[in-house]
């Protein structure tokens, strides 16, 4: 009778861990399919030559010389446009590596991962690319944009994510409550009355209720 109840209870429990495998290796084939489209985007937009500004460009291994430059010389639009546009080209890191890497960590790994991606970007434009340069604002600005949508969007999606790697946990059927044995009585120090002993006690006591009281 309890297998007969169990094995609904088994194939339920087999369906439902098929369900999840299945939406785990689809949301990781979205993850990789996104981030090699991201890829080729990124690559396209910052390993394009630009040789019209091949006299303007030039690498900048300061922190905070292009951003001064944008809030100097750049108008309000124009700033916004080349800050903004560098931390949106940071944020699929921040929302899709955290998916393709290991939970452990997981933000440690996604910092170093776009950093070490971004530098080696930065490094080929301004080595191979005509009208390209090497800027440590942008990978600054990369990186952040990364960071911001790790805290907003990544952290949630991967823990969700990450959950559904988890194996269910597996439930035992409650056993049916065992009576236990009694404890045995203690043992005094007096040994109980024999028969005879008993019978002599009861012949004084009536004996006694007989006799007349005194005055």
């Amino acid at each position: 009778m309890d297998a007969a109840a169990a094995r609904p209870e088994r194939d339920g429990t087999r369906n439902r861990g098929w369900g999840r495998l299945l939406l785990r290796v689809s949301i990781l084939v979205l993850a990789f399919v996104a981030m090699v489209g991201f890829s080729v985007v990124l690559a396209k937009v910052t390993l394009t030559p630009s040789p019209a500004s091949e006299e303007l460009v030039k690498s900048n291994l300061h922190p905070g010389r292009s951003l001064r430059q944008y809030a100097e010389d750049y108008t309000f639009l124009a700033a916004c446009k080349q800050a903004g546009g560098n931390l949106l080209l940071g944020m699929p890191f921040g929302i899709l590596l955290p998916i393709l890497v290991p939970r452990r960590l997981r933000m440690l790994r996604m910092f170093v991962l776009t950093v070490i991606v971004i530098v080696l970007v930065e490094l080929v434009q301004g080595a191979v690319v005509t009208g390209r340069a090497f800027d440590v604002d942008d990978v600054i600005l990369n990186t952040a944009g990364a960071l911001l949508a790790y805290l907003f969007v990544g952290r949630r999606l991967s823990h969700r994510y990450h959950v559904l790697a988890e194996p269910e946990p597996v439930r035992t059927p409650a056993r049916p409550a065992t009576r236990r044995p009694k404890a045995p009585a203690r043992r005094t120090g007096r040994r109980p009355a024999s028969v005879w002993t008993r019978m002599r006690h009861g012949v004084r006591r009536r004996a006694a209720r007989g006799r007349p009281r005194k005055r």
